[in-house]
């Protein structure tokens, strides 16, 4: 049974994914956006970090195949790149590059804009979706604001030619993301303002995009598509840029997003000290990499990454006619590349509920409420396992001193277990994809029997020397492009 109207507050990728579902059970899905949408992949200013690279995690990847039938294929056909990161990227772990063989991981490449704009593409085919560009949201009308009965009945907004007007609606899904004021609408309506959790890893990253050289004009060491460089275990003196995640990630249109991150460390703002930093990174391919090809844009930096989750969940008295998606409910550590996900299976939960229930009354919302935080508790925990090792780390989730320290004496020797062991043990090379692609929850990881008997049998065959497949290549050097899946197991 098709239903009323349905708003959509934003239309980046989590709004495009909120609508996508909607258009399925209302007549009506209205759009609002502040941005021109462009009609090709470019940057706007609604999204600024789509200077950076994104990708989509394999949840991701098939929560928005679900609600845009075609989608993966259609970015491909963009230019997107379908690749097997074990195969087509090189890694610098703590003790050099990592083998190259075969994994059970799949990953389509690409920059965030052409993301947005398959997106686009998908939404536009839909006629029941209403895009309006170039609109403030304003405020939010309401009706018993903090009651039991309490309702959000409409949007209240500013066109692009300055008037003030307002739609209402059935539903309203909040993708305006972490910047959103709902959460002060809300407030000043009545309704209690939501918990939130909250930390803060001081994380900042620095990136520029660059052409690559013509193809025939490439290194004979580029094998690889993907360069990704880990931060340093090593507690003595380093340079600075020893301690940067660095990434040289493959895009459309044979481009490349040369990417600097750390925790607490500052980054290059301009060109030159960008080039610098690039050149001091451990493993020297990566200023090498860098230095081949040609710089398209200035250095794009970023500093707003803590982890925020609003917790709606927790109201005594959740606001009925409205629900929050994205960046609106909870905001990640962009190094870990799971928002786009955890917007789209929000989406998908959406759908789920507007086939199960006819009306879209409390017993609904509450209900939404609970299955979003289910969903949400996967990403946030992995979030959380990294970012509370750090000292400096600020917010609501900063834990006991005993368990600061812990968690930072364990985190990178059980992170270096597990890779070494997924070279020769399918299972564990398997198992650790499918929670880094939130398809299994840290918690399922921690009881998985097999998953740690498989660390620690990899172990004793280190100790005895029985090992088959090599590890740790001489940083210094070129990546091997030896394949040694016949030896892994996977």
């Amino acid at each position: 049974m098709a239903r009323g109207t349905a708003v959509v507050l934003g239309g980046s990728v989590a709004g495009l994914c909120a609508a996508g579902v909607l258009a399925r059970h209302f007549e009506r899905v209205v759009v609002l956006e502040r941005d021109r949408l462009p009609p090709e992949a470019e940057h706007r200013r609604g999204v600024p970090q789509s200077k950076h690279p994104h990708f989509l995690l394999n949840s991701g990847r098939r929560a928005i195949g679900d609600i845009f039938a075609g989608f993966e294929d259609a970015l491909i056909a963009a230019g997107g790149m379908l690749l097997m990161p074990s195969m087509d990227a090189a890694y610098c772990e703590n003790d050099g590059w990592a083998p190259r063989k075969s994994g059970s991981m799949t990953m389509v490449y690409s920059s965030r804009v052409l993301i947005e704009r398959v997106l686009r593409d998908k939404v536009r085919e839909l006629p029941a979706i209403e895009l309006r560009e170039g609109v403030t949201i304003t405020g939010l009308r309401s009706a018993g604001g903090g009651t039991a009965d309490g309702h959000v009945t409409g949007v209240e907004y500013r066109t692009a030619d300055g008037d003030e007007t307002h739609i209402m609606s059935d539903l309203i899904v909040d993708a305006m993301g972490r910047g959103s004021s709902v959460v002060d609408w809300l407030g000043a309506a009545g309704w209690a303002v939501p918990p939130e959790k909250t930390l803060d890893a001081k994380v900042t990253y620095s990136s520029r995009w660059y052409d690559l050289p013509p193809v025939g004009e490439r290194p004979a060491a580029w094998w690889w598509k993907h360069l990704v460089i880990t931060p340093t275990q090593d507690s003595g003196t380093h340079p600075a840029e020893h301690e940067f995640l660095s990434n040289f990630f493959p895009i459309e249109g044979d481009r490349a997003i040369v990417c600097m991150g750390s925790w607490g460390v500052p980054m290059p703002r301009d060109v030159e000290t960008f080039e610098t930093a690039a050149d001091q990174v451990r493993a020297t391919s990566f200023g090498a990499a860098t230095r081949a090809c040609t710089p398209v844009s200035p250095v794009h930096l970023t500093r707003a990454t803590g982890n925020k989750w609003r917790r709606f969940d927790l109201l005594d008295v959740p606001p009925i006619g409205l629900v929050c998606v994205g960046d609106s409910i909870c905001a990640f550590n962009p190094f870990y590349a799971q928002g786009m996900s955890s917007a789209a299976r929000s989406a998908l939960i959406l759908g789920d509920m507007l086939r199960e229930y006819e009306v879209c009354d409390t017993a609904f919302f509450r209900e939404f409420l609970t299955r979003q935080r289910k969903s949400l508790a996967v990403p946030w925990m992995l979030a959380m396992a990294r970012d509370q090792a750090y000292d400096f780390a600020t917010g609501t989730e900063i834990p006991p001193r005993w368990r600061r320290r812990l968690a930072a004496r364990l985190s990178w020797p059980v992170f270096n277990a597990i890779n070494a062991a997924s070279r020769e043990d399918a299972y564990v090379e398997r198992t650790f994809a499918q929670v880094f692609n939130l398809d299994k929850s840290l918690r399922q990881l921690a009881t998985d029997v097999r998953f740690w008997f498989g660390i620690a049998r990899y172990k004793l065959r280190q100790r005895l020397g029985r090992t088959v497949v090599p590890g740790g290549f001489d940083q210094r050097q070129d990546p091997p492009g030896t394949d040694y899946t016949r030896y892994a197991g996977v």
